[in-house]
């Protein structure tokens, strides 16, 4: 009786809505310019007018009859601030479009816990810590719930939730940092490429692709990566309150989700409807409805990003040989 009720209220607001603004549309676009000429351009703006009011009633009725309790994000591909994929991976999970859905489900008043859904092989470190602090800033119960991976950053993630379920078949870990540069130097040798170089500063050029790096450049450099990988460790032994030496003794190994449930790196195995389960325990409500909460978009984005997907899938193959050969960006990121 109550979706029932909620049914009708959404209609008769989408209706109201939608009348409302072809009523003045009419007013504005046709009545108004008919001592004109108005003509068909009066007619199309009448049913802009109105589609733009059906649009705006839709988000209001479906704001006042909420039929959700629970809101989701998900967290899948490699992470970056933009979402502009890895080097020679494109596409992936925005960071900045995650943080601003996170707190777009913590300001909905139906909302009243989060469901984080992760299936990733990690990102950049920064970019991982943003979600994570924003999970962790939610008013409100949080479940990460692993897909088929959640590596590295998308571990970091799930450190900022309350609980964190994995499917038992899951791959989970990858508690560790990377990062790789791709040398330019012997096939610029090669083709007579010559490169004249103004540095200030020893360190400066460690990574420019197109010298060799030395045993010192070498040793400086991993220490910085040393410090990032203390870092994710400190930060996963404290989250998740697990022994610190455990933790580096993992040495970034990946684990089976059993494995996983049974070492600590996980809470608890489960698939969906479990985690749904334990967020309306967790929420004290009789049952989880889920909402999920997408990147907001205009329909000048929305078709830039369709057709970067036809470009991405016509041009994955021939990525993926050049990322074989000599490449030459730094990739850096945790896994």
């Amino acid at each position: 009786m109550r979706d029932t009720l909620q049914s009708l209220g959404q209609v008769g607001i989408v209706a109201v809505g939608a009348l409302i603004a072809a009523a003045v549309g009419v007013g504005l676009f046709v009545l108004v310019p008919a001592r004109t000429s108005a003509g068909v351009l009066g007619v199309l703006l009448v049913v802009a007018t109105a589609l733009a009011g059906l649009k705006v009633a839709g988000n209001v009725a479906g704001s006042v009859f909420a039929d959700y309790n629970v809101g989701e994000v998900e967290v899948s591909g490699p992470i970056t601030a933009d979402g502009g994929g890895m080097p020679f991976r494109p596409g992936g999970a925005s960071a900045d479009d995650l943080v601003e859905q996170i707190e777009r489900a913590d300001a909905d008043g139906n909302v009243e816990a989060l469901l984080v859904k992760l299936n990733t092989p990690g990102g950049q470190p920064v970019a991982s810590d943003d979600v994570r602090r924003a999970v962790e800033s939610f008013d409100g119960p949080t479940i990460a719930h692993a897909k088929d991976l959640c590596a590295s950053g998308g571990y970091m993630i799930a450190c900022g939730c309350d609980e964190f379920v994995a499917h038992e078949d899951s791959l989970v870990g990858s508690i560790g940092v990377i990062a790789n540069q791709r040398k330019f130097a012997e096939f610029a040798d090669r083709y007579g490429v010559d490169l004249e170089r103004f540095v200030g500063g020893e360190y400066k050029d460690t990574l420019d692709p197109m010298k060799p790096i030395s045993d010192d450049e070498r040793a400086y450099f991993q220490g910085v990566i040393d410090e990032s990988y203390e870092s994710f460790v400190d930060l996963v032994a404290e989250s998740r309150d697990l022994d610190r030496e455990f933790v580096a003794d993992t040495e970034a190994r990946i684990y089976h989700g059993r494995q996983a449930n049974a070492n600590g790196l996980v809470d608890g195995l489960g698939a969906r409807d479990d985690v749904e389960e334990r967020l309306a325990e967790r929420a004290d409500l009789d049952e989880a409805t889920v909402e999920r909460f997408e990147p907001e978009r205009g329909i000048g984005e929305k078709l830039s990003i369709g057709a970067q997907a036809v470009a991405h899938a016509f041009g994955r193959g021939i990525a993926g040989v050049l990322a074989d050969r000599d490449g030459s960006v730094v990739e850096f990121e945790l896994k």
